[in-house]
């Protein structure tokens, strides 16, 4: 790190999320599969989207400017255009006026090394760290920023902007870190410092575990909004693994599939009940959990803690993707997705093809998606 500078942050302003119902389960698990428009080409790249912690709205990041999407009812909020060039990355805070910005290769005045933190309501810069390499990802909570380097994440107060922590990663190019959301807890996952571990902090209690995940490296993670929970997958792409992060414990593993996939975002309901699965097979799986988290503890509800899952891959879910996974020397240019769940079964998936769907399933048949909304959100105006 070589510079940092300090301002005061304004009152935040979350909406909470809606938790899917709880029905009985099948052992097909839903699936979705996207529709391509390929008639229409956006002259504006689509460099990155992010979900805000509550899930309610994301941001996109493009070759141009950054524009925040409202979900239910599915709207472009804003949209700015600095000037300078795009922005890789777009990292909002809850639904606040401040947001964390890091720019393109091409943007000429917020290189891709250096963090701004922005408030909207002034227009202007308020804070920026800047760095000796490029930064891979931004995360932040109400009283932290995070910025992950390849080999580094460095942790820093979110009202004065001091550094507090500093963790050593293996290389990390995708930028894999997560953080916990909930004010009673604060938890950050991220890889460690050997294949396939995974380093969970909680500083809220000053504990440290390591968990030894996957054989091959990470490829994603997430957690719960709590922390207490941990899904992840490797670079194999066939397994999905479900952690407690207080003691290291597995407590679930479902199967994607058999064939090696590049898993793109994993996502976790609300009310642990549910978990989403994207991958470089251009599509989302949806899978029943049986983990639950009571008084800080989780539990498994089967009398085998590593017994499989029960919901299992089936021809249902092996549809062909519609984009070829390889459309691009950049795997972020494939179609890949972030997706967050909604209320009534319902799962949101947003494309980086610029694509926003909104999908039911049925926990007790499962089988194929029902689409309720698609929307080209690039050509969304406000």
């Amino acid at each position: 790190m070589t510079s940092t500078t300090l301002s005061t942050s304004p009152p935040l302003l979350p909406r909470p999320s809606t938790e899917p119902t709880q029905p009985p389960v099948s052992n097909d698990p839903p699936s979705f599969t996207p529709i391509h428009d390929a008639s229409d080409i956006n002259q504006i790249e689509l460099l990155s989207v992010s979900w805000n912690q509550d899930y309610g709205c994301f941001a996109a990041g493009t070759s141009q400017d950054f524009r925040i999407y409202n979900c239910q009812p599915f709207k472009e909020t804003f949209r700015r255009n600095l000037k300078t060039g795009g922005f890789k990355i777009v990292e909002m805070l809850f639904r606040c006026n401040i947001l964390a910005l890091v720019g393109g290769e091409s943007n000429s005045h917020y290189p891709p090394n250096k963090v701004i933190i922005w408030d909207d309501h002034q227009s202007r810069c308020i804070g920026e760290f800047a760095f000796r390499s490029e930064v891979r990802a931004v995360k932040l909570r109400r009283d932290r920023i995070v910025v992950v380097l390849e080999h580094k994440i460095y942790v820093y107060g979110f009202m004065d902007l001091k550094l507090l922590h500093q963790i050593e990663t293996l290389a990390n190019p995708r930028g894999l870190c997560c953080l916990s959301h909930h004010s009673n807890t604060s938890v950050l996952a991220c890889p460690g410092l050997y294949r396939g571990l995974i380093r969970v902090e909680h500083f809220g209690l000053n504990i440290m575990k390591l968990i030894n995940a996957h054989d091959s490296h990470i490829a994603c993670l997430t957690l719960t909004l709590d922390g207490l929970l941990l899904a992840t997958a490797s670079t194999k792409g066939t397994l999905i693994r479900i952690f407690n992060t207080m003691d290291g414990t597995r407590l679930q593993e479902v199967r994607r599939g058999v064939d090696r996939a590049d898993i793109y975002s994993i996502a976790l309901s609300p009310n642990f009940q549910w978990l989403a699965v994207s991958s470089d097979k251009g599509t989302v799986h949806i899978f029943h959990l049986r983990v639950r988290v009571f008084g800080g503890h989780s539990s498994s509800q089967s009398s085998s803690v590593q017994g499989p899952a029960l919901l299992h891959q089936n021809s249902s879910t092996s549809l062909d993707a519609l984009i070829p996974p390889s459309t691009g020397a950049n795997p972020s240019s494939s179609l890949s997705f972030m997706r967050a769940f909604g209320s009534q079964n319902t799962v949101v998936v947003v494309g980086m093809n610029g694509s926003f769907y909104r999908c039911s399933f049925d926990p007790v048949h499962g089988g194929e998606m029902l689409q309720q909304e698609y929307v080209r959100f690039l050509k969304t105006k406000t």
